[in-house]
């Protein structure tokens, strides 16, 4: 009998075939290879939505060669092994209808990690496509087709050609749009911190201001704050409370999918789809020594179970690295309640612990190691000993002013000592830095070395990374683990959002004009709550409690007759003509606010009878700015003036000389550090796809170049060139000393 192996991908089948030996021929699908046509909606309306699926054209060489494999002998045995999840099982399905396979001539199986032992266990434990969670995919896929089908013909007639719109994406454009909104509406208010540096006999510490005649401190002028700082400089310190607390501080549960994108972005600065990337190759297997196996289990996944064997053989991991007060007597045990949670997956662990990073470093490339790092602290960690904190809060009475300083001690690290997680918040994460304050007693006199004040002022919401947008669309209920990462990814690439290199998502106009118009008009589908009861609609169709074609019919009927209402009272002027009270210098007609390729601009209202057009005040104003700048710059190959022009990229430096002269090339501002090479300025620079990196203005002589943002100060221990590796993170180019930022 002849045993074949169908997979996604050929890493995979690589690993299985390193294991499995002779027996079992192993091959690669390629992800999909049927699914429904892209210049048609192939979808039958009027018979219940049945899908019209196509093998797809890249495809086709690839089922040919799986149909000759399992023709090959006419006892072949097919075993569908694609990933445990709706679109793993939807790829198993469609494999039986390209390749023509027959009741039992194929077998379902699935593991949640490639190693040995998980494959030899799924080969003897087959089972039956599971029919619902084919349904959910395809339900799924249906809907997303609707909408994009319907709705974006309509973006084309009423904004602009070739805009699309997607379910999920839109909601996603939607937040990052609504938060830039409250950004801009946010009223900044001043306001002062006023601390103060005491000493008791014990030593120094500090106390910041928490109330004034027994109401909260809230200083909001610097009249007030000088008035607080000249009372606190005569004022007599003495203690008047000491609080000693004991707490317990659990580790966090270990990585699902939305976590995982979470904390690489914030500890690695990874993006979300880099950090599946990279997933995705620790999962599928590498080289270790004599070994080729996973070294991750599934990366997909929403559950936050571990297995049994994981379980019994993790307390002895921890007694042999960190010994044996850190193991747990019994094992730690985290739910998820969510909705839609898939309980018989596991969360994301090392599949085999023992395999430290440290053991695996020399086999792994960087990025591969940091994540592997990633996961197996956290994992580990998620099965360690509570840490053990000592929590001191010192109450300061000075006059009519109370101050409070709070300090902690570590009495047992616990799982500290293997990972402790990150956070978005700058505050809190100063907070999470140890602060031992001196012994002190009630009644204590204090001794007044300095009163700081510093002026602040209240800051608006912050822009979405996308850790935090994935953050918030689970919160929100939107979407599924395989769907953070390519929502992020399409409407980034469709230009809706822009991810600048404060790592921020920024809404572009195109974005808002899109969003507004959705809103508007369809509110249904940038919904919040809609989008999340959906996510539970197709959660019941994977559990077998609903048909998949009443879900689509409810959504569709109303859906279409509105798309059929606004195609006839929509007018493309209403939705993109923004009126102004700025004049035409041409004709004296109002001027109006559209929309072209690179953006807003002010068109005359006559148009096209007056052609009269200019940027945006603003953007006048910064282009203005700019050809003042750079007013002195000549053209490489002719001599002529260059001028500032706007492209898909931003600004950039054209020859005065075009169209005769054809010559461009990128805005340089200079940074501060000098060229470590040759000393000439290092310039911002952007390659033909926009990414930017940093070069010296020496090129080509000087080829010195980077992708990493060199810092203005130079390392501390050789003067050399420091390098941005992340947000709070400096490294030497010359000697590798790094250097945390505030």
């Amino acid at each position: 009998m002849n045993h074949l192996i169908i997979v996604e991908s050929p890493a995979k089948a690589k690993t299985l075939k390193k294991f499995l030996g002779a027996k079992y021929a192993v091959k690669a699908s390629m992800g999909h290879i049927r699914d429904l046509p892209k210049k048609t909606m192939a979808i039958d309306i009027e018979h219940d939505f049945a899908p019209q699926y196509e093998i797809s054209p890249d495809k086709k060489k690839i089922v040919k060669d799986l149909k000759d494999a399992v023709h090959k002998a006419p006892d072949t045995v097919v075993w569908l092994a694609p990933d445990e999840d709706r679109e793993g099982e939807s790829i198993a399905w469609h494999l039986v209808y390209a390749l023509g396979l027959k009741k039992g001539q194929f077998r379902r199986i699935a593991f949640h990690e490639i190693t040995k032992p998980a494959v030899l266990k799924a080969l003897e434990n087959p089972r039956a496509i599971d029919i619902n969670l084919v349904h959910a995919q395809q339900a799924r896929r249906i809907l997303d087709r609707l909408v994009g089908y319907r709705l974006s013909p309509l973006l084309w007639t009423k904004i602009r050609a070739g805009l699309s719109a997607g379910r999920v994406q839109s909601v996603a454009v939607r937040l990052i749009v609504d938060r830039e909104r409250e950004i801009e509406a946010f009223k900044t208010e001043e306001y002062w911190k006023i601390d103060c540096d005491l000493s008791v006999k014990k030593g120094p510490f500090n106390a910041d201001l928490s109330k004034i005649k027994g109401k909260k401190a809230e200083v909001k002028n610097k009249k007030k704050a000088d008035e607080v700082l000249k009372d606190l400089n005569k004022a007599k310190y003495e203690v008047t409370k000491i609080e000693k607390k004991f707490t317990k501080r659990s580790p966090t549960a270990p990585f699902i999918t939305s976590t995982l994108q979470q904390e690489a972005s914030r500890k690695l600065g990874f993006s979300v789809k880099q950090t599946m990337v990279v997933a995705q190759q620790l999962y599928e297997g590498v080289e270790h020594g004599q070994h080729h196996t996973g070294l991750i289990t599934y990366m997909r996944t929403d559950s936050y179970n571990l297995s049994y064997e994981f379980l019994k053989t993790v307390p002895k991991i921890i007694t042999r690295l960190y010994g044996a007060e850190y193991a747990l007597s019994k094992p730690r045990i985290f739910t998820k309640k969510a909705r839609g949670a898939q309980e018989a997956h596991e969360a994301i662990r090392p599949t085999d612990p023992s395999k430290t990073p440290k053991d695996l470093k020399s086999h792994l490339d960087p990025k591969q190691y940091r994540l592997y790092k990633l996961i197996w602290e956290r994992t580990i960690a998620c099965q360690m000993a509570d840490a053990e904190v000592d929590v001191t809060t010192a109450i300061i009475k000075a006059g009519d002013y109370e101050l409070i300083a709070k300090g902690e001690v570590i009495r047992k690290a616990g799982f500290m000592k293997a990972y402790v997680e990150g956070t978005d918040d700058a505050e809190e994460a100063l907070s999470q830095k140890e602060v031992i304050l001196p012994e002190m007693k009630e009644g204590e006199t204090c001794n007044l070395k300095k009163v700081n004040t510093e002026q602040k002022f209240t800051q608006p919401p912050p822009r979405y990374t996308e850790a935090s947008l994935v953050k918030k669309l689970e919160s929100e209920g939107i979407g599924r683990p395989s769907t953070y990462a390519p929502t992020i990814s399409t409407i980034i690439s469709r230009g809706y959002i822009e991810k600048k290199p404060d790592k921020k998502l920024y809404p572009m106009d195109i974005g808002m004009i899109v969003n507004d118009f959705l809103v508007k008009h369809f509110p249904d589908i940038v919904d919040y709550q809609f989008t999340a009861r959906m996510e539970e609609n197709l959660d019941d169709i994977a559990e077998g409690k609903t048909q998949w074609q009443p879900i689509i019919k409810e959504f569709y009927e109303p859906f279409e007759k509105t798309v059929e209402k606004k195609k006839k009272e929509v007018k493309k002027s209403d939705v993109i003509h923004e009126k102004t009270d700025e004049k035409c210098d041409v004709c004296g007609a109002p001027m109006v606010v559209k929309l072209g390729k690179n953006g807003k601009f002010l068109s005359c209202s006559k148009y096209p009878e007056c052609k009269n057009a200019r940027p945006m005040k603003e953007d006048a104003e910064k282009e203005e700015k700019l050809q003042k700048e750079f007013k002195d710059e000549k053209c490489d190959k002719c001599g002529s003036p260059m001028i500032v022009k706007n492209g898909r990229f931003g600004e950039f430096l054209a020859c005065s000389g075009y169209p005769k002269c054809k010559t461009t090339r990128p805005l340089s501002h200079a940074l501060k550090v000098k060229c470590p090479e040759c000393g000439s300025d290092i310039v911002e620079k952007r390659t033909k796809r926009g990414k930017i990196f940093y070069g010296c203005t020496g090129y080509p002589a000087c080829k010195f170049a980077t992708w990493k943002k060199p810092v203005d100060d130079k390392c501390p221990v050789c003067g050399g060139i420091q390098l941005q590796e992340k947000k709070n993170l400096t490294k030497c180019q010359q000697c590798g000393k790094e250097t945390e930022t505030e």
